[in-house]
């Protein structure tokens, strides 16, 4: 009966993964001095604001308390608001829509009140909104001449549409301040573009806003749900944004954060598949940004994600404005980001660091993207996963080769382990020498293992973060971008709600399984725990429960690549070892090996004589 022996090099890549996982998990966790300060800065800012309660995002829409058929009324509004109640306020809204996105904007601080995607629903089959309720809002602060603090969010624009020619439309929301004076805002959408052209521009308020005072732009949001996990959509969903050189940074994703940075490009407001992003033609030279969490755990009735706001000092031009930007409300999609490339907004999207990010971004969507145009989505899945292990057959099958002549050395290396069992350093040498003669590189089976991690990372990014998978339905699986559940409850459960949610995946059961037929056939049931080694059965039980809670909650898609991997897995290796593989033929080429005059490379020549050194000074210290 052939003797089953433990596959370190198996372990090993296990362990990378998953260590893979568990920094990828907690490398945005603060640090226990970095919680201790931030709960600090919060006990004091409650301190400072303990008598006020705290308030939505007002209401565009209401205007304030004021009755527009009260001349006492009116008076007293255009006194208030100064030169800028030239404008009678009259309540209401003007519409900007093509066919991807529906603007709604209001004459009572002339911002979008409602956004909305006409091409999308979410996940309860509601149209999908970015702007709704009150949820949002965008204003100037700006101090007058006479020292008064004024918010264009408490000023009534008058509204002036122009539909030109080409289907393009433009929106003019002037404030005035006389009869050729005003504060612009200037809306300008495409046909079939979810990019819109704003402008902001003033006329005569030089003598208005006092030119030595800052004027901040104010943009705040709260994230609306769209996805059936509020918690996985909350992981996706992230305050980012992009510098004058090109690099791009982002606020915490699961904790409350806030920078303040200078030369910002755009600011992205990511709600996991659909993006809030406002893009700066001159870049913004400094801004406060803040994001707070307001996803603890899953909760089925919460309704939004997070808070995000931005506060960005404007400069003046001999005592004027004049800032052009865009308003891109749409999907967080590769093929519609990349329409953009010029203001590079596609590099909002998590595609992850690195090498990692670039194969995700370059090799595994647009391949994806292929299949899926001609396959159904699921299937795609396959195919590719299919593709993929076959890709790495030879990586594979080198690991499976560097154990197979590892397995042909092992009564040599029993005997020489014997022979010096009392000088350490004396058998790993003659260890050493045996490997170099027989050509045989003990660390050739970590390699593949560490050549397959940037796949794995890049995988990890894909499936989670692809537009192309969102509400895609494989069997059971009604969305390959979320879980997919065939069994929930309600009531929340200590730990098990927390770590594992309430519910069960099947595609993470599926993978767990197969995961841990593959380290029964790798690592054997029999093994010994030797000193100083970790106990190898443990961790063939720990990897599959591991994988069995991470990904219980992550896409289904990620699951099913991992289920179907696994499986190919296994029938290569069972062709590789009892098909490819030739135990007799191995060992001849070894004792080929042996007998050929063997050249030390630099690093075994210096390993020799530092081996060497040591033997020797180890036997001058005995005398």
């Amino acid at each position: 009966m052939e003797e089953k022996k433990i596959d370190v090099n198996s372990i090993i890549g296990f362990v990378l993964i998953f260590g893979i996982l568990i920094f990828m998990f907690y490398q945005n966790k603060p640090t226990p001095e970095e919680e201790a300060a931030q709960k600090a800065k919060q006990e004091q800012v409650v301190k400072e604001k303990e008598a006020e309660v705290e308030k939505e995002p007002e209401e565009p829409t209401k205007g304030p308390e004021l009755d527009l058929k009260d001349s006492t009324a009116l008076a007293s509004y255009k006194n208030t608001i100064g030169a800028f109640g030239y404008n009678a306020p009259v309540e209401g809204t003007t519409v900007l829509e093509n066919n991807l996105v529906y603007l709604q904007i209001a004459n009572k601080g002339g911002q979008i009140i409602e956004a909305r995607m006409k091409q999308f629903k979410t996940y309860d089959s509601v149209p999908v909104y970015l702007v709704k309720d009150g949820n949002a809002s965008f204003a100037l602060d700006f101090t007058t001449v006479d020292n008064r603090v004024l918010s264009t969010k408490d000023l009534f624009f008058e509204p002036s549409l122009d539909k030109g020619d080409g289907g393009v439309q433009v929106l003019s929301m002037k404030a005035k301040t006389g009869s050729n004076a005003f504060l612009e805002y200037r809306y300008e959408m495409k046909p079939d573009d979810y990019l819109v052209d704003f402008t902001i521009r003033s006329q005569g308020l030089n003598g208005v806003v006092d030119g030595n005072r800052p004027v901040v732009l104010k943009w705040k949001l709260k994230g609306i749900r769209h996805n059936k996990s509020i918690k996985y959509e909350n992981r996706y969903s992230r305050l980012t944004y992009n510098h004058d050189d090109g690099k791009i940074s982002k606020l915490s994703e699961g904790s409350d954060d806030e920078e303040t940075e200078e030369d910002i490009k755009w600011l992205s407001y990511r709600q996991h598949f659909f993006s809030s992003i406002l893009v700066a033609e001159e870049h913004f030279k400094k801004g406060d940004l803040r994001s707070k969490n307001l996803v603890d755990e899953e909760d089925k009735k919460a309704q939004y994600t997070k808070v995000y706001e931005s506060e960005v000092p404007l400069s003046l031009t001999a005592g004027e404005f004049s800032q052009k930007m865009n308003w891109y409300y749409g999907p967080t999609d590769v093929a519609v980001l990349e329409k953009y490339e010029d203001i590079g907004l596609v590099d909002s999207i998590p595609f992850g660091w690195g090498i990692f990010g670039w194969i995700n971004r370059y090799v595994f969507t647009p391949f994806y993207s292929l299949l899926s145009s001609f396959l159904p989505f699921g299937i795609a899945i396959v195919v590719m996963t299919i593709l993929v292990r076959l890709a790495m057959s030879p990586v594979t099958y080198k690991s499976y080769m560097s154990q197979a002549k590892m397995k042909v050395l092992k009564p040599e290396i029993t005997e020489l382990g014997e022979k010096y069992k009392d000088n350490a350093m004396k058998k790993q040498q003659e260890t050493m020498k045996l490997y170099n003669k027989a050509g045989v590189s003990p660390m050739s089976g970590c390699v593949p293992a560490l050549l397959q991690m940037p796949i794995f990372y890049a995988l990890f990014m894909f499936f989670p973060t692809s537009f192309a998978l969102r509400q895609k339905s494989f069997l059971w699986a009604e969305d390959l971008s979320s879980y997919d559940s065939i069994f929930e409850w309600t009531a929340q459960i200590p730990i098990i709600s927390t770590f594992y949610g309430n519910h069960v995946s099947l595609f993470p059961i599926l993978a767990s399984i197969a995961i841990f037929f593959y380290m029964m056939m790798t690592t054997g049931q029999n093994m010994p725990t030797q000193p100083g080694m970790p106990n190898m059965k443990f961790i063939m039980y720990l990897m599959p429960f591991m994988m069995l809670i991470f990904f219980n909650n992550y896409a289904s898609g990620l699951s099913l690549y991992y289920f179907i991997s696994n499986l190919i897995t296994i029938g290569i290796m069972l062709v590789i070892k009892n098909v490819i593989i030739d135990n007799d033929k191995i060992h001849a080429q070894i004792q080929e090996n042996k007998a050929k005059p063997k050249k030390e490379n630099k690093f075994q020549r210096k390993m020799r004589e530092m081996m060497e050194q040591a033997e020797e000074q180890k036997k001058t210290g005995k005398r």
